[in-house]
């Protein structure tokens, strides 16, 4: 048998990796308040902790003005809540 099926499988885990639970706008739209926070989510049913880390998606459409505060944003969703009259706010690492 050659070398290389005899010697075990070796990968990398980088430890530093963080990860992001990804919420998207159009899931944020069912949601009635005018700032929406972590905590909100969670009473929502959307994030499990209130200690996850939170990174807002562009799909769908937000429809009033609100304030989002969240870890991450992708830059469609940033402009898509700028274009509803909505602010994003960073969040700092939990």
């Amino acid at each position: 048998m050659p070398i290389h099926r005899r010697l075990p499988k070796r990968g990398f885990t980088n430890i530093f990796k963080k990860e992001y639970s990804e919420v998207n706008l159009d899931r944020l739209g069912n949601i009635k308040k005018a700032e929406i926070k972590p905590a909100d989510l969670v009473k929502a049913g959307i994030l499990k902790k209130e200690t996850e880390s939170v990174k807002i998606l562009g799909r769908g459409e937000i429809s009033s003005a609100k304030t989002i505060h969240a870890h991450k944003f992708s830059q469609s969703a940033l402009k898509k809540i700028e274009d509803a009259g909505g602010k994003a706010i960073l969040l700092g690492r939990p």
